[in-house]
């Protein structure tokens, strides 16, 4: 059970240090956020600490058009 505890604080500090880094990349200010900024944001999150190392994701998503 000890083994599960740590792995889940440091899965957390992974997600707090990629929430920090996209924080600093200024990717919460935007007021209309799209499916690409949004991918963006959760990326960067997921990333962690590889933000640091020189990681950069971006999301660049294209939503079908509706048939007429």
């Amino acid at each position: 059970m000890r083994g599960t505890s740590i792995l889940g604080i440091l899965v957390v500090i992974w997600l707090i240090i990629g929430a920090i880094a996209a924080g600093q990349r200024g990717y919460y200010g935007g007021d209309d956020t799209n499916c690409a900024e949004a991918g963006t944001i959760l990326v960067t999150i997921v990333a962690g600490p590889l933000n640091y190392i020189g990681a950069n994701p971006k999301i660049d998503c294209e939503l079908p058009e509706p048939s007429k």
